[in-house]
């Protein structure tokens, strides 16, 4: 089984701050724009649910998952 490289501390830094402007950032490997699957999170009963977003490319197959910050809270 061959091991996919990840995307490193820089590369995930640029997507999280294109996201936070409301863009789909490219793949910073091979340039194919994002695709965006949100998923859900936290325990039943804590009073929160952590909320991320999954970025995957379509073409190399690397992702990367990112917290989400809730507008009712800094």
């Amino acid at each position: 089984m061959t091991e996919r490289a990840q995307y490193d501390a820089a590369e995930q830094r640029a997507m999280r701050e294109q996201r936070a402007r409301g863009e789909m950032p490219p793949c910073p490997r091979c340039a194919v724009v994002m695709t965006e699957r949100p998923i859900g999170g936290g325990s039943f009963g804590l009073g929160y649910a952590r909320q991320r977003e999954w970025l995957l490319c379509p073409s190399c197959h690397r992702s990367a998952l990112f917290d989400v910050r809730r507008g009712t809270r800094n």
